[in-house]
């Protein structure tokens, strides 16, 4: 879908991306990093809006520094701002962008309706949006992104002002449209458990370079110790697994036994037989995105 190689981009004398190095295949694909580490930038790159200072890029097998109106043809987009035209109707600005992308009038009518309803605002659809709230805005922006049924959906941010559980709806809605309707999807999220949630593959982007990319896959793949799980005294346990030599910390009821920590299995059961407790849980423990991340800005 994308591949960059040693793209850069400066703004005066600040360097936003610092030679991006990346292939984003298909399925959904969460660009990760801090506020401020080059995602938007990227993305506005991949639009072809702006214009990079070194490097190559191609979307969907075309430079969208020199073809950026046939790449934006076949992208659907949705901001992080939710500064929408108030005097339109829902209706009435994904129909508008939904011909935009070349769409006929009649197909983007239909087109429009169609995924105002897939994204919940059926019965809405013919409200101002400067009536509506945030989480309605943000639907109506994924309704945009999707109407003109393009191959690759860029979304920054789009659980950006949303309730928990509007975040909750909002993510099942964009794996959904990502595994049911054939669109490669490229979300921008500062938040971690979002990404974890509903990506394929992941790309962490830090002080703008890309620091990780790969599959969740192959990310958790690899034991990276043991996590135990006891019915009492777990203070207890974990004094003397660590006495022991073994690498152990605690963490929300469980305990988290490292992978450089040796016979680790046999240790805890010896702990445990010897305090006499009950054993809930023994099992081993993968690498988790939050381990990638905070190893990477570390």
């Amino acid at each position: 879908m994308i591949s960059a190689r040693g793209v850069v981009k400066r703004y005066g004398r600040t360097t936003a991306l610092a030679g991006i190095d990346v292939e984003i295949g298909s399925g959904v694909t969460g660009l990760l990093g801090s506020n401020g580490a080059g995602k938007t930038t990227f993305i506005s790159l991949v639009l072809g809006l702006r214009s990079r200072d070194a490097g190559e890029l191609t979307v969907l097998g075309q430079d969208p520094a020199t073809a950026g109106i046939a790449v934006r043809a076949r992208i659907g987009y949705a901001p992080e701002h939710h500064d929408l035209p108030a005097e339109l109707t829902a209706t009435e600005l994904v129909r508008h962008l939904a011909e935009q992308h070349l769409l006929p009038r009649r197909a983007a009518v239909q087109r429009t309706n169609d995924a105002l309803w897939l994204v919940g605002l059926g019965e809405e659809r013919f409200r101002a949006v400067s009536t509506m709230s945030t989480g309605q805005r943000q639907r109506v922006k994924l309704a945009a992104a999707i109407a003109h049924d393009p191959k690759l959906v860029l979304l920054d941010e789009p659980t950006d002002g949303l309730d928990p559980m509007q975040r909750v709806e909002m993510l099942s809605l964009i794996r959904r449209i990502g595994t049911e309707f054939g669109m490669q999807i490229l979300i921008s999220s500062h938040h971690l458990e979002e990404v974890e949630r509903i990506c394929d593959s992941v790309v962490i982007v830090e002080g703008g370079e890309v620091v990780h990319a790969g599959t969740l896959a192959g990310l958790r793949s690899g034991p990276e110790g043991l996590v135990v799980e006891v019915d009492e005294r777990m203070g207890e346990l974990v004094s003397l697994l660590a006495g022991r030599g073994l690498e152990v910390t605690a963490d929300e009821g469980r305990i988290l036994v490292g992978a450089g920590s040796p016979d680790a299995h046999d240790a805890v059961r010896d702990a445990v037989a010897e305090l006499g407790v009950g054993l809930r849980r023994l099992e081993p423990r993968g690498r988790t995105l939050e381990d990638v991340y905070l190893g990477e800005e570390s």
